[in-house]
């Protein structure tokens, strides 16, 4: 479950987005995947359901790192049964990390907004439209799932993952101060034009933890 937490522009920023109507905007979602061959249809699925009873136009980008388990192929018969507009596969050879997935797929992003998220259904597509809802409430760059506030939570998580993530997240919250609760999860909906950490190390807490700072006006 997901509670929503939300960053706004930067006071700095000289950005002044002109005001769109939520069918003008577009959400290119970015589903990054290793072995997910039975999970790939059903949050799919859920994506296409979610979209479609709320009207906002989108595009389902899946970056499979090379999954041994048959991934690919799934992929490619949802790309014949859903439409290669709605459903684009722009996969990897070998497993590069999820950090790098999510800016190989922002390459081929044509939305105006860009949606994070996991593809083994931690995270449910039905809070999407309450992200969206609460960025065009205040404008905001980035709308954050978080596990540690309001409604939020996890399920199925062992002592030790749950350890290492409120570890992670109590140290940041020290040392940072970004004024997030959660900067470890991988939920959000965010503008395409933000610090990407594109650079040769380009990691997965480069990508979350500079986008939450950046996004919470530390300065």
């Amino acid at each position: 479950m997901a509670s929503g937490e939300a960053s706004g522009p930067s006071p700095k920023s000289p950005r002044e987005p002109e005001p769109r109507t939520p069918r003008q905007d577009k959400y290119s979602v970015l589903l990054p995947t290793y072995n997910e061959r039975e999970n790939l249809p059903l949050i799919v699925w859920l994506l296409v359901k979610s979209f479609s009873e709320s009207g906002f136009n989108y595009e389902i980008i899946i970056i499979d790192d090379g999954s041994p388990d048959g991934t690919r192929d799934v992929a490619e018969q949802l790309e014949k049964i859903y439409g290669s507009d709605k459903i684009l596969l722009r996969p990897r050879e070998q497993k590069l990390g999820l950090g790098t997935a999510y800016i190989h797929g922002m390459k081929h992003a044509t939305g105006n907004y860009i949606i994070i998220m996991d593809a083994d259904l931690s995270h449910h597509p039905k809070f999407i439209p309450e992200f969206i809802r609460k960025q065009k409430e205040g404008n905001f760059d980035i709308v954050s799932g978080t596990r540690y506030k309001g409604n939020g939570g996890v399920y199925g998580w062992d002592l030790k993952r749950k350890i290492i993530s409120r570890g992670a997240n109590f140290i940041t919250q020290i040392l940072l101060r970004p004024g997030a609760s959660d900067l470890t999860g991988s939920f959000r909906l965010r503008l395409p034009d933000g610090d990407d950490c594109s650079g040769k190390t380009a990691e997965l807490y480069c990508w979350r933890g500079s986008n939450i700072i950046c996004g919470s006006c530390l300065w």
